[in-house]
């Protein structure tokens, strides 16, 4: 099987050279475990901080070893009683064709509740749920507040402003990266309105589409976004820091927000948060958005790459902002199995 190995860490921006797409023996489940078979691998924003050799919440890649991210695939081989052959499961183990996982670090999903498999690593699993966290526990989103979203284009800020509508904010503006994506968000998502940031400055446009302030923003970008957020903000506004994908490339301190001091005056909460520890909502969570996305009033739009050997090119696209919604990495089709190991008992 391929699997991607980090060959180099970067300084600044990533590039192809860091990576490396290794052939190596297809695993074989050992007791309790399971061989899975991926289907689809996610590539985020948050695995460039993954590559470099740096103290931070999740641990770093390890130089010559695999990458590891969200994988949705088929269970091909179980020695695991919980966890039968066909089932298909969420797991960790991305970056790889094959992967073997203990029974008990997999998450059994019903690919009949999903449009796609890999609504489970967008809408329907950790992108999903990082938006629902984020507005409505962490900014604490209220009926009537009006919401900004930066980088609203992509995976997670595309779920926000759906949810931010669907519980009833009085107005959603979004940020993206062209004119086709700031159109995508009011034509197809239903934002109040939108504006490319490559066109005029953020500070400028953000002033022009909320006159009146605004009550909570959800910060993916960081930079100009939240220095112009934070002018804008009303009286107790809050915010969500969910991202700051403008600085994750940059190799000297970053020149914004200059504006902080204006927190103090305004009594704004920003506060930053790990989805991962808040699994505890996911029951909540897929209730109420698996619900919106039955009844056709939620949507996520996913860039799907095609074949392991590109996702670091879907990775790179990632950090230059190339999708739209969630991108993911078809890895294999559903139901083709192929040459499997022997599995011991």
């Amino acid at each position: 099987m391929k699997e991607i190995r980090l060959a180099s860490r970067p300084s600044g921006w990533p590039t192809a050279e860091n990576f490396a797409i290794v052939d190596v023996e297809t695993p074989v489940p050992g007791d309790g475990q399971v061989l899975i078979r991926n289907v689809y691998m996610s590539v985020d924003p948050y695995m460039r901080g993954r590559m470099n050799d740096v103290k931070s919440y999740v641990p770093p890649f390890v130089l010559g070893a695999p990458l590891d991210g969200a994988a949705i695939g088929e269970v091909v081989a179980s020695n695991s009683s919980a966890v039968p052959v066909g089932a298909v499961v969420a797991h960790g183990l991305g970056w790889r064709e094959f992967a073997v996982a203990d029974g008990n670090r997999v998450r059994v999903v019903d690919p009949a509740a999903a449009p796609t498999l890999s609504a489970y690593l967008g809408l329907l699993g950790m992108t999903g749920l990082t938006a629902y966290v984020g507005l409505l526990d962490i900014a604490q989103f209220k009926e009537g507040d009006t919401v900004f979203v930066s980088g609203a284009a992509g995976a997670v800020g595309s779920v926000v402003g759906q949810i931010a509508k669907l519980r009833g904010a009085k107005r959603v503006i979004g940020s993206a990266g062209s004119a086709e994506k700031a159109r995508h968000l009011v034509d197809d998502l239903g934002f109040d309105t939108a504006f490319n940031y490559k066109e005029a400055p953020v500070r400028d446009q953000l002033r022009a589409a909320a006159p009146d302030g605004i009550d909570v923003y959800f910060d993916n970008v960081g930079g100009d976004h939240l220095e112009a957020a934070i002018s804008q903000l009303n009286k107790f506004g809050r915010v969500a820091m969910c991202g700051a994908i403008a600085q994750y490339n940059d190799t000297s301190a970053p020149s914004a927000p200059r504006n902080l001091a204006l927190a103090i005056g305004k009594e704004l909460n920003l506060r930053g948060f790990i989805v991962g520890n808040h699994n505890h909502r996911m029951p909540d969570f897929l209730a109420e958005v698996g619900g919106w996305l039955r009844e056709g009033r939620i949507s996520a739009r996913e860039t799907v790459v095609e074949g392991i050997e590109n996702a670091p090119e879907a990775f790179l696209g990632v950090l230059r902002g190339d999708n739209t919604g969630k991108m993911v990495v078809k890895v294999a089709e559903r139901g083709k199995v192929g040459d499997l190991p022997t599995v011991r008992s």
